[in-house]
């Protein structure tokens, strides 16, 4: 029998794109409410008490409201908002450093955010393993493609076409900030710097090392080896070894589900800059969502994954 999802927000940005990833398939069987129903809290009521998964794709404090209309329900919930993300009952839903037996088990998930994905995808793994320090202040420089701001920048950049960069965030104490701490295990938060360029889709992350002012830090070469080994047989994160004298983010970028990351080293080993490039709304918000409901559902968790 197909289990029953219900999307809360479907026609958003992030619901769109996860209901392209289910809808041909037998496995699952979408519960659409119609525009006018989207807006009946008892419509949306029904439709919780009906489905065996939920997956909120709404603003924040939208998010908040709805679980209140699945209290009491039996359905098990993945949040694509910020407002769960560190919150206590919440399992983090990147399964290549949560656990995928833990979201598996789990009926409430949070799913991380975009800049946070390739940043601890990066840095977790190896402050675990003791290659970097927890300790130490970490600078995260990232751009994006617009549409991860949502309709409202998706439509200002469609209408003003004469927008390049945008840095943002300025004021710090991004709402990212905070799952980036927690699980990479640091002391302090790390400094965000975000910036939105002209292209629909597409990310890269970038976290600047200075490892010789950085006390028992591994080498760019043993930082590069630990994330082979912590991503061995992952279908979905690859550690790239090729050298590259740059990386692209082209705008005819296809939906992608994969995380790529690598690590370019000084010659002396003095210096490393670690870099992930992913899709924000595959990895980084639908493709993530998916992945975890894959594992929540006990199918394969790259069923239905762009890859």
């Amino acid at each position: 029998m197909a289990h029953k999802v219900f999307i809360d927000g479907a026609a958003g940005t992030t619901g769109l794109e996860i209901v392209e990833r289910l809808v041909r398939r037998t496995e699952f069987k979408l519960l659409i409410l119609d525009e006018e129903a989207r807006k009946d809290e008892r419509a949306r009521r029904d439709a919780y008490r009906a489905a065996d998964f939920a997956v909120l794709c709404l603003p924040d404090e939208a998010a908040k409201e709805a679980l209140a209309l699945a209290e009491g329900a039996k359905v098990r919930i993945i949040d694509a908002s910020s407002a769960q993300r560190v919150a206590d009952g919440w399992t983090y839903g990147f399964p290549e450093l949560t656990g995928r037996e833990a979201i598996a088990s789990a009926s409430r998930v949070s799913n991380p955010g975009c800049y946070p994905t390739g940043f601890l995808g990066l840095v977790a793994p190896l402050v675990r393993a003791g290659l970097l320090p927890a300790d130490w202040p970490y600078t995260v420089n990232a751009v994006s493609g617009y549409s991860g701001g949502g309709k409202a920048l998706i439509q200002r950049f469609d209408e003003d076409g004469d927008i390049a960069f945008r840095a943002y965030g300025l004021g710090m104490g991004h709402k990212h900030v905070p799952e980036m701490q927690r699980y990479a295990g640091l002391a302090h938060p790390p400094l965000f710097a975000p910036a939105v360029i002209d292209a629909h889709r597409g990310m890269v992350v970038e976290v600047p090392l200075p490892l010789s002012a950085m006390p028992m830090a591994g080498s760019p070469e043993v930082l590069r080896l630990a994330l082979v080994e912590f991503y061995a047989g992952s279908k979905i994160v690859t550690v790239h070894d090729e050298p590259k004298d740059e990386l692209l983010l082209r705008r005819s970028m296809q939906p992608s589900d994969r995380l790529d990351l690598w690590v370019f080293g000084a010659k002396d080993g003095s210096q490393a800059r670690l870099v992930a490039r992913l899709d924000n709304l595959g990895k980084g918000a639908s493709g993530a969502a998916v992945q975890s409901l894959n594992l929540m559902a006990g199918l394969n968790e790259t069923a239905g994954l762009n890859l």
